[in-house]
């Protein structure tokens, strides 16, 4: 076995725990160096290392991780960032004319394979300390299809065009307007067509800096498609965008397989992932340690191979239990609660929007769903609920009796103290000690954030905190905004089940405002439709049943989904396929189940 051995720099603080790494390891204690100290930072010397794992565990900070993988795999190294960092192994294989999904956890090197096949990377084959020529990567990839692709890149006779995974960054780097930009870039003649199937024409004289982060995505993604290249490289595209624009975006895309061009991209959405791929490429491991890269699957088995955590061709478990979707059959509305909370129809106006909620109720105990389109009044919604916002008509009954815990759709890091200090003055007496970790801590993977100051974190570990807060206050009633933002698909779905087991156990209800599809078919109970006119006026429905609810939505986005035969996850017909014009003629587009293989 070879052992991989990562310091998380920023977590390791040698003055304030005393060496307990050095002090407790038995090499040490047999006077191998197994341990020595560089500018005051601990470096692990990996080939002495026998990987027993002691000095992960009497780490304070949790600062070392230390892992045990195949002897084989060594010979796969593809890259490493420095020494005790980042180990990624194999790579995804580009291939002209197909779509190639990226599909893991976060941190597991999605990105990091992107940024090498784009060039902004030059792998060094785990050989950091080295600076390799592009003849010895060519050498080492001889034979496979990568040998032709890094050799043409380092010749200059391939162009790659990446769209990259943080759109927000975008206005500190490009000045302008959207229809300068676009024009700029516009080497395919593709700028006006894009503009109207992505809804750019309205913000074709913005400037870049006062876009929201959907707007910044598709324009981001209308800028990649105008360049000429032969690779295009989506990293996360879906981020921000609502249902209708994930796939008309997803649509845009795939155009780019007409023309025999090489697309690979990362994306969490199951359903963009699944309607966009043509092959599936797996990114399995341990998240800021080390990353493995699968070989290339089919997209409906490279999919399912990733929800049951086993890939057979490669004799690997990488997670211990499968992700199972739970069927729901089309219910009536019976839901069997008490009461907790009637509004009439209420109205809200601002300058340019109005938010008409037409009368509803929900009942204790149910988780409801809130889809509709970006713009249309859903976080309005939530806030009226949350008592941030007054309606102009109408009123809540029973609400102001309500405790509320609510988290907001943009978080910031204004808390100063560590997770652990937020999340114990908000659960001090929520839950007991055990109980907590199993149903929270553990579900969305804090237990190592807990000695990280907030101010720290990145996108994805924020949210997990800000789910977190949330759902350790003791509330009858939990509000939650677009908690899957920056989160991969296992995240995902451990929020999903997190909040259902919080709802139960308090006996409460949740608004989940939610534009994965996926997700939202995992978490809800019943669904809320908004419909109307974004940015112009908003129509809140009442909430209904699942079959009602996301028969009414998908209806108006003009989409069909199936259900997977093996793993029950929805699955995105192509549009004018046999099933989608079947469901469409029955009016079913979304309690449809495929029966075998072959009907798919």
């Amino acid at each position: 076995m070879v052992r991989v051995a990562v310091l998380d720099p920023d977590k390791c603080k040698p003055k304030h725990c005393n060496r307990m790494c050095y002090r407790f390891c038995p090499m040490i204690r047999s006077r191998v160096e197994a341990i020595k100290f560089e500018k005051g930072k601990p470096v692990i010397v990996e080939s002495l290392c026998v990987g027993c794992g002691i000095c992960v565990k009497k780490c304070p900070f949790n600062a070392l991780s230390i892992v045990n993988i195949p002897d084989e795999l060594e010979k796969e190294c593809s890259h490493r960032f420095g020494v005790n960092a980042f180990k990624l192994f194999r790579l995804p294989t580009p291939t002209p004319g197909v779509v190639l999904g990226l599909l893991g956890k976060n941190g597991v090197g999605k990105t990091t394979a992107i940024k090498i096949l784009s060039g902004e990377i030059k792998l060094n084959l785990g050989k950091f300390d080295q600076q390799l020529s592009w003849e010895e990567i060519i050498q080492h990839y001889r034979g496979s299809t990568l040998q032709e692709y890094f050799q043409k890149l380092s010749q200059g006779k391939l162009r790659v065009v990446h769209k990259p995974q943080y759109v927000d960054k975008i206005p500190k780097v490009v000045k302008g307007k959207v229809g300068e930009l676009l024009e700029k870039v516009d080497e395919r003649d593709k700028a006006k067509r894009l503009a109207k199937k992505l809804e750019l024409e309205g913000i074709w004289n913005r400037q870049l800096d006062v876009l929201s982060g959907g707007e910044l995505q598709r324009v981001a993604v209308a800028a990649t498609l105008c360049r000429e290249a032969e690779v295009y490289l989506f990293d996360e595209p879906s981020s921000y965008l609502d249902v209708k624009q994930r796939l008309e975006t997803a649509k845009a895309i795939r155009t780019l397989i007409q023309d025999g061009k090489t697309v690979i991209l990362a994306e969490h959405d199951l359903a963009v992932i699944d309607y966009l791929s043509d092959q599936i490429c797996i990114f399995y491991g341990e998240p800021g340690v080390y990353g493995i890269v699968s070989h290339v699957h089919g997209v409906r088995v490279g999919i399912n191979i990733y929800l049951q955590g086993y890939i057979p061709d490669e004799n690997v478990r990488f997670r211990k239990d499968p992700i199972i979707f739970h069927e729901k059959p089309p219910t009536p509305d019976n839901v069997t609660g008490e009461t907790l909370l009637k509004w009439t129809s209420i109205e809200k106006k601002y300058e340019d929007f109005t938010l008409t909620a037409e009368p509803g109720e929900v009942k204790t105990g149910e988780v409801i769903g809130i889809l509709g389109a970006n713009g249309i009044g859903k976080t309005t919604f939530i806030k009226l609920l949350a008592g941030i916002e007054k309606p102009d008509k109408g009123e809540t009954v029973g609400f102001l009796d309500l405790t509320v815990s609510y988290k907001p759709q943009y978080i910031s890091a204004e808390y100063s103290g560590t997770v652990q200090e937020l999340l114990r003055t908000i659960a001090k007496q929520s839950f007991t000690s055990s109980w907590y970790k199993s149903e929270i801590l553990r579900p969305l993977n804090l237990e190592r954030l807990l000695e990280r100051n907030i101010a720290e974190l990145s996108g994805g570990e924020l949210q997990r905190v800000a789910i977190a807060a949330c759902l350790s206050k003791k509330a009858e009633l939990y509000l939650l905004d677009e908690p899957s933002a920056y989160l991969d698909v296992e995240e995902r779905l451990a929020t999903g089940k997190a909040i259902k087991k919080i709802v139960e156990f308090h006996n409460a209800t949740a608004f989940v405002v939610e534009h994965d599809v996926v997700a939202q078919d995992f978490i809800a109970d019943r669904i809320m439709v908004f419909t109307g006119e974004p940015g112009k006026h908003g129509i809140a429905k009442p909430p209904t049943t699942l079959r009602e609810g996301m028969n009414a939505f998908l209806k108006e986005m003009n989409v069909t989904f199936r259900r997977d035969p093996t793993t029950k996850r929805p699955r995105v017909n192509k549009e004018c396929s046999r099933l989608d014009r079947y469901q469409k003629e029955i009016g079913e587009y979304y309690y449809v189940r495929v029966q075998s293989k072959e009907e798919e």
